[in-house]
């Protein structure tokens, strides 16, 4: 590397201020917008409640073998929903994401894998790839989540499995642990099956008998695709709320970094102008000694 100058270095510190200015407040912003990503999966944890709850209700009261989203079947075809972020700065976010996804590809050889995603960077990722993408949705989380996206989403993948077009969907998307941590998940999506419904361990009257007006049929059916679509947006809030968690810890990584290399270069800066101050010295006294 070519020895630099002080103002060559100077003008070097003077980027990197700049830039730890930017990645400062990415990093405030996203603290901001992981609070209200975080209120948002509060304050839709007690519907979720309610509805496994009636959903394990009924496992318990209806034959689930005689509705076709309860039905298991040989595993040809495979749908996988995808969802990322449409943005990257936020570490490996994405890229674990889409590795897990990788392997679980790699574990089904025989089987035909159609992707429906969400999101722009698995997007970029599959699009490049001979991959068979049935639907792909971008721009998702740019204010608050668009729960038309999530609606349109649900009703394609149960009319897949309905019309018998895949015999098993898996759902992947980054999920919060804790309020520090987040990890990429990987949940059956379709058929629904007993422990799916069970995650609350709701206490079932077996007993109860369920009045209905109207078409049992169809009110089944509407139950079934709210609870499909809120499975959805569940993913995509813990999604929404792991991808800002993931951009504030970048940035801040990025913001301590270029604190340490302006130190590093204030240093290099300061040894710089002292030989430049030393030989300038030199010259100094050369030519006072030259002149006597």
């Amino acid at each position: 590397m070519p020895k630099l100058s002080p103002r060559d270095i100077k003008s070097k510190i003077a980027g990197i201020k700049n830039t730890m200015r930017i990645t400062n407040a990415m990093k405030v912003v996203s603290a901001a917008k992981l609070r209200k990503a975080q209120e948002a999966i509060f304050k839709a944890r007690p519907y979720s409640d309610k509805l496994y709850e009636l959903m394990a209700h009924l496992f318990a009261h209806i034959d689930t073998y005689s509705h076709p989203l309860f039905k298991r079947r040989e595993l040809k075809t495979v749908d996988l929903v995808v969802i990322t972020a449409d943005r990257g700065l936020a570490g490996a976010f994405n890229t674990n994401l889409i590795k897990k996804v990788d392997s679980y590809i790699k574990s089904c050889p025989s089987q035909r894998i159609n992707l429906h995603i969400v999101g722009k960077k698995a997007n970029q990722y599959y699009s490049k790839r001979s991959y068979n993408i049935v639907s792909s949705y971008q721009d998702v989380f740019k204010k608050e989540i668009n729960f038309d996206i999530v609606k349109e989403l649900g009703a394609k993948l149960i009319s897949r499995y309905k019309e018998e077009e895949t015999d098993h969907i898996v759902l992947f998307n980054n999920e919060m642990i804790t309020k520090a941590t987040y990890a990429p998940k990987e949940r059956r999506f379709l058929p629904i099956t007993y422990e799916d419904v069970h995650i609350q361990e709701p206490k079932l009257d077996h007993n109860t008998i369920y009045n209905v007006e109207g078409n049992e049929t169809d009110i089944l059916d509407g139950i079934i695709s709210i609870y499909m679509n809120y499975q959805l947006y569940r993913a995509m809030l813990e999604s929404n709320a792991a991808e800002h968690f993931a951009r504030m810890v970048a940035m801040d990584n990025a913001t301590r970094n270029a604190s340490d290399l302006i130190k590093k270069w204030t240093l290099i800066f300061n040894k710089a102008r002292q030989e430049s101050i030393t030989a300038e010295l030199i010259d100094i006294v050369t030519a006072a000694e030259a002149m006597d």
